[in-house]
């Protein structure tokens, strides 16, 4: 049977709704804003009815606080930054309305419904993305060329630590967070864009060792781990992370350490190139500092990035950076996470295969 043929968009703007319109929904409408000629923003949608009304005063757009009346406009894409355990069943009901989705990380707080948005948006032939705007970082991004041109050599480990401040104000802000249902824990929630990258520098995992514990808030997921990875290179991996650093988020980092090369990338968001030093030189390399930057969001600086991949995939120009298959792939090494903690065991990697 021949692959069916993704939507086009070429000749008009895409049709935009967006639902959720809490604090990561201003990247979204602040990047949509970026690209008026390719972009249009037609509908919003949340349940907080002052939140709606407020947002709508902003943009000037349809408010619904119905996600399945909003789901009857004349869409191309809807864009999910709701609460992390609606993703999968806000996602399947778009596409069975024949409209594409973009949702925010993770894509599901469990590998059965990833799995099912997947499926269902291949059935209905719509588009999945996945965010994961940190890929588009510029410390990231010339990370990422240096691993792609071979300058480490052989890569040995790759480390990362996520040490944030999350209070027991925070969880008791909305009754979703902290749970497992909707919020998935601190892996899934706060170091899925860590995980991520650990798997697109270091490539396919295999086996996944690591212990979890709730050390000091009152919630029914992990606030703390330390995992260890083992990649299919043979490279080792580890993640420490831990949401109770005090008094304020510390570091959002990540170490290559290779035959030829050293890189640390820090800051409190993956903002800043702390070391950097290889056996080949090149120009890059004298100018290296001059690509950090300061920053006071954990959100990276990729949103506005991420949607030029999105127009550009809608041309036919661009393959997408992170569909649904490419994001489940951080969902898979925290759900065996989750499960190595829980069964103190080491756990074998694929759990899911299509």
């Amino acid at each position: 049977m021949s692959k069916k043929t993704l939507p086009i968009i070429t000749q008009r703007k895409i049709r935009l709704g967006l639902v959720g319109c809490g604090r990561i929904a201003k990247n979204h409408f602040d990047a949509i804003a970026n690209f008026p000629d390719a972009l249009e923003l037609v509908a919003i949608c949340d349940t907080n009815q002052e939140l709606l009304e407020s947002t709508q005063k902003l943009y000037k757009v349809k408010a619904f606080t119905d996600y399945n009346k909003m789901l009857l406009e004349d869409l191309d894409l809807v864009i999910l930054c709701t609460p992390s355990g609606f993703h999968a069943k806000e996602s399947i009901l778009a596409a069975r309305h024949k409209i594409n989705i973009i949702t925010e990380k993770p894509m599901a707080t469990n590998l059965a419904d990833a799995k099912e948005m997947i499926e269902v948006c291949e059935q209905e032939n719509v588009r999945l993305f996945i965010i994961k705007q940190n890929r588009f970082n510029k410390t990231l991004e010339v990370l990422k060329d240096a691993i792609d041109t071979n300058r480490f050599g052989r890569i040995f480990m790759i480390c990362a630590n996520v040490f944030w401040f999350r209070s027991q104000d925070y969880y008791n802000l909305n009754p979703w967070r902290g749970t497992v249902k909707m919020d998935g824990g601190a892996l899934m929630n706060q170091a899925s864009h860590y995980v991520d990258i650990m798997h697109w520098f270091g490539g396919k995992v295999e086996k996944v060792q690591a212990m979890t514990a709730t050390l000091a808030r009152d919630i029914e997921t992990e606030d703390s781990a330390v995992i260890n990875l083992l990649f299919a290179s043979g490279a080792l991996g580890s993640l420490n992370v831990s949401m109770l650093t005090y008094p304020k988020d510390y570091e959002g980092s990540i170490t290559i350490i290779g035959e030829k090369g050293t890189v640390k990338v820090g800051g409190v968001a993956l903002n800043e190139i702390l070391y950097w030093e290889f056996a080949d030189k090149q120009e890059i390399d004298e100018h290296i500092q001059n690509i950090s930057y300061k920053t006071d969001s954990l959100y990276g600086t990729g949103h506005i990035k991420y949607y030029q991949n999105v127009i550009n995939v809608f041309k036919g120009t661009e393959k997408a950076e992170t569909d649904g298959k490419e994001g489940i792939k951080a969902v898979e090494i925290i759900t065996a996470a989750q499960r190595s903690g829980k069964e103190k065991r080491e756990i074998s990697l694929p759990l899911v295969i299509f």
